[in-house]
């Protein structure tokens, strides 16, 4: 009994430590001074200085930033590139059509002259990560009003920046804010524009369980594709061309092939998106109530509708199956925040910490003169700009998702200069749309986007009151007596917007036709009026931004001593952990790993989700798992860990000890996506494929061999 009560008081007094050693995001240049003891302690066989080092070959000089929007790392000496399949989705979908479908039947290139180009495709390498708060903070001491010291701001990082660069044509160079805008980073990358698709499983592999196994464990997705990045002759950055060779990194990770065990070592280097465990508790509120409730609404709404064209006809499928995966991983992720925001009591735990951080500002008159009016200031945007998110947020998931009136209001600058008979001009702005308007067309269902324009307008005039709405809705009443679908029907069967061809035929022949589109007139009404909206946003936010800058400083000054990591903003971070399973409630206690065993047991042949390929049931049955099999000669597909990820992270290498790679991050879970708000050390696992299972696909499914040869293995 007393070793059980110091058992959950430990648990206890874990849970309420707000930023933990081995929680955390953290930022690179930092590891010496914050991370190494602890993580050594955890098991770590590297230094610091193996990880990150701006004057040396260093760990970081395998990960990528993919896409902007994911994580990648090289995993061959030939720039071969690993990430996740939901990473290279789009530029999959992209590649394929009805004919050649690689999202349903996978693709491997058997050669380097079967890589595919992927037009629009980069990726990112971390050139050097610094501090430069001081010498900002000193360009700006001089200031004497808000707008000059925001110019010697902007003066001194134009400074700095172009120093970073010099004539380095390769360069780039940005300076980012952390802990609410009280630090500055350098951040100096290099981007390669020639990335080519290699391979990857059909989606029924990538993609197994689709949205009901999304943010859940167990999970058994083989959530993977591999790249490959080109370089010119001499190994730099350069424009696709026939003559580009596969570029030759500083550095790649070593693979093993050891497996994983509860309990085991595990980091993460990559690109997390955005954190705000800073979040206060009216903010819980408003992301709960106004963001997350939205999304979640409109989404489904507008999903239903896809998915009902997806599944009749296979070309609207491979069009649409891009847009609605995006769409319905947000809209996943918020049902499970607001779900865990009550569980848990996010916005009371919240409010708790305010009333202490307000007791200890109270205690010194200094401190209250810094920080005393942080949270009022937060408290008063949030409830300012509460109306203006609103309408903002109808506006976008509602009326912004209706294809024909985007596409429309594009050219909206070519119908202006033929208005004003600049013919010249007109036929300039149309020819800078030209590449972008046949990629839209070519991913376009005009039936499709007619349901969804009926629904979502009838959701924006339920939730959105008459004063507050574009003047097309004026229309509706007045033409056609209220009715949206005989509106709608009208609108589409009278647009030129609907196809390449008929735009074109407008623009050569009857620009007249452009000028008074009636989609085009419907889709000025909506996003003019997303600049106001913005504008007013802006204005709030201003508030917002003081009050959090100064709340965070407090937050810095009352924890002086504890190591804190800022929030996460698309820059590479760091976590550490450990391979670990959990209990999410009374009497479950979920297992660190699973198995190709668990495919089988979803199998479902009458659920698209769950189909099972032909060839990977033989390979099960065969039990040909070669040298990736487990000690019990099960093959491994996914294992937790209790890394802190979020957003970004997907696709980013899962190394153990000796900085090998292990697996490939890819999701979070079900019992913790308050995750992003706050850590939950009891409950939030990061979810990663076994490179054992990635491996095996490559080799026994996709017969790609080749690709394994060219890695590092370290058995």
């Amino acid at each position: 009994m007393k070793k059980t009560g110091l058992l959950l008081l430990f648990a206890i007094l874990l849970s309420l430590s707000p930023l933990r050693a081995d929680e955390g995001m953290w930022l690179l240049p930092l590891i010496e001074k914050l991370n190494i003891k602890k993580m050594s302690e955890m098991g770590l066989k590297l230094t610091a200085k193996e990880i990150y080092d701006i004057n040396n070959t260093s760990l970081k000089d395998a990960i990528v930033h993919f896409g902007g929007g994911c994580t990648g790392e090289i995993i061959s000496g030939e720039g071969l590139l690993l990430t996740n399949h939901h990473c290279g989705y789009g530029v999959i979908q992209r590649l394929s059509s009805v004919d050649n479908d690689y999202l349903q039947h996978g693709f491997w290139a058997m050669s380097r002259e079967q890589e595919l180009p992927s037009p629009g495709l980069s990726v990112t390498f971390l050139e050097s990560f610094t501090e430069v708060t001081k010498e900002i903070e000193k360009a700006a001491k001089k200031s004497k009003t808000a707008d000059e010291k925001q110019k010697a701001i902007a003066d001194a990082i134009s400074e700095i920046t172009k120093k970073a660069v010099g004539d380095n044509k390769f360069l780039a160079a940005r300076v980012t804010t952390m802990y609410g805008g009280n630090s500055y980073y350098l951040v100096v990358t290099k981007t390669f524009n020639d990335v080519r698709f290699v391979g990857a499983p059909p989606s029924s592999i990538g993609k197994f369980g689709a949205d009901t196994d999304n943010w859940m464990w167990p999970r058994h997705t083989g959530d993977f594709a591999i790249f490959r990045v080109y370089a010119d002759k001499d190994n730099n950055p350069a424009q696709y061309s026939a003559d580009n060779k596969p570029y030759i990194p500083k550095k790649h990770l070593t693979i093993s092939i050891k497996g994983v065990e509860k309990g085991d070592f595990a980091m993460i280097l990559g690109y997390p998106g955005r954190t705000s465990r800073f979040m206060t508790s009216s903010e819980v509120k408003e992301t709960s109530e106004i963001t997350n409730a939205i999304s979640i609404y409109v989404r489904g709404i507008r999903q239903d509708v896809l998915m009902n064209d997806m599944v009749a006809d296979p070309k609207i499928r491979l069009q649409y199956s891009s847009k609605y995966a995006g769409s319905s991983n947000f809209w996943k992720k918020a049902i499970g925040m607001n779900e865990t925001f009550a569980k848990l009591n996010v916005q009371e735990r919240r409010a708790q910490e305010e009333k202490s951080f307000a007791e200890w500002v109270n205690k010194d008159k200094k401190r209250v003169e810094k920080y005393g009016k942080a949270l009022e200031g937060i408290n008063t945007a949030v409830a300012a700009r509460a109306e203006t998110l609103y309408l903002l947020r109808y506006l976008q998931e509602a009326l912004g998702n209706i294809e024909l009136t985007a596409v429309a209001n594009h050219y909206a600058p070519v119908a202006d200069a033929f208005a004003k008979g600049d013919k010249d001009a007109a036929v300039k702005a149309a020819k800078a749309l030209e590449a972008r308007i046949v990629n839209f067309f070519v991913n376009y269902s005009e039936p499709t986007d007619r349901k969804v324009a009926k629904a979502l307008i009838k959701v924006y005039k339920d939730k959105v009151k008459e004063g507050h709405r574009p003047s097309f809705f004026a229309t509706i009443e007045s033409k056609f007596g209220g009715d949206i679908d005989a509106f709608v029907d009208d609108l589409f069967s009278n647009s030129v917007f609907t196809s390449k061809a008929s735009i074109d035929n407008a623009i050569n022949g009857n620009p007249d036709a452009l000028i008074n589109d009636p989609a085009l007139a419907v889709g000025r009404s909506i996003f003019e009026l997303m600049p106001k909206l913005n504008a007013q946003l802006a204005k709030a936010n201003a508030t917002y931004a003081d009050g959090h800058k100064a709340y965070i400083a407090g937050q810095l000054e009352m924890k002086k001593g504890q190591a804190m990591y800022p929030d996460a903003n698309s820059t590479m971070r760091l976590t550490y952990g450990q391979v670990m399973d959990y209990s999410p409630k009374d009497a479950v206690i979920y297992d660190y790993i699973t198995t190709l065993n668990g495919v089988m047991e979803k199998e479902d042949p009458n659920n698209w989700e769950f189909v099972v390929p032909e060839r990977l049931k033989e390979l099960h049955k065969a039990r040909d798992y070669g040298q990736y099999a487990m000690a019990n000669g099960e093959l491994p597909v996914a294992f937790i860990s209790n890394n802190d990820i979020t957003g970004g992270n997907s696709g980013s290498p899962v190394l153990n000890a000796k900085g090998e790679l292990i697996g490939c991050a890819f999701d979070g879970n079900w019992e913790a996506m308050s995750g992003d708000i706050i850590f939950e050390p009891t409950l939030q696992r990061c979810i990663n494929v076994d490179v054992r299972y990635i491996l095996f696909i490559i080799e026994k499914y996709g017969n790609a061999k080749h690709l394994i040869d060219e890695m590092t293995i370290a058995k």
